[in-house]
């Protein structure tokens, strides 16, 4: 059964998630914290920082991770077809039809529709996060990393990899 819920959590956060894995992150962080509870929102967000780190796919990898860790080897397989499968099945299907139609007002209405629909669903997640990690290490911390995250994303150009090893590094240094 667990493989069936790995599949189901992943399939339907990615058939659902328009815009790509940032869009599909709110959606997977429903199914594995609040529907399934394999993780907690500080876990999750761990888990995010992880996949923000790494090169490749933000959903792909999430997917390996949470498929591996609920089912093993089997698990991560599962995980990752079920992210990718719903963008296979769409290719096939919709292909033809999207590009038939892709100049029409309606599409069109229908992308600046969801992309705030997708923002407001990060800036929840991104508020449910924030929270978490007040009520974890405190408000002092939280505001520091979030503006040292910041300065070294936004204003330095920093590579997330390096700004999420160095957040790694504050933690075991301050937080332990």
């Amino acid at each position: 059964m667990i493989y069936w819920k790995i599949f189901y959590a992943n399939f339907i956060s990615n058939l659902l998630g328009y815009g790509g894995g940032p869009a599909t992150i709110p959606l997977l962080e429903y199914e594995v914290v609040d529907r399934y509870g394999w993780f907690t929102n500080q876990e999750f967000s761990e888990i995010v920082a992880l996949g923000n780190g790494l090169p490749g796919p933000i959903a792909t990898k999430m997917a390996a991770y949470i498929g591996y860790d609920q089912g093993g080897m089997l698990g991560a397989v599962i995980a990752l077809f079920a992210t990718v499968a719903p963008s296979i099945i769409l290719l096939i299907v919709l292909l033809g039809i999207l590009m038939k139609y892709k100049n029409s007002p309606k599409v069109q209405m229908l992308t600046k529709i969801v992309r705030p629909t997708i923002a407001v669903l990060l800036g929840i997640m991104t508020y449910d996060f924030f929270f978490d990690s007040y009520k974890a290490v405190g408000v002092i911390h939280t505001v520091i990393l979030i503006i040292l995250g910041y300065v070294l994303l936004e204003k330095r150009g920093v590579s997330p990899l390096y700004v999420v090893l160095g957040a790694l590094a504050y933690g075991a240094v301050f937080l332990s």
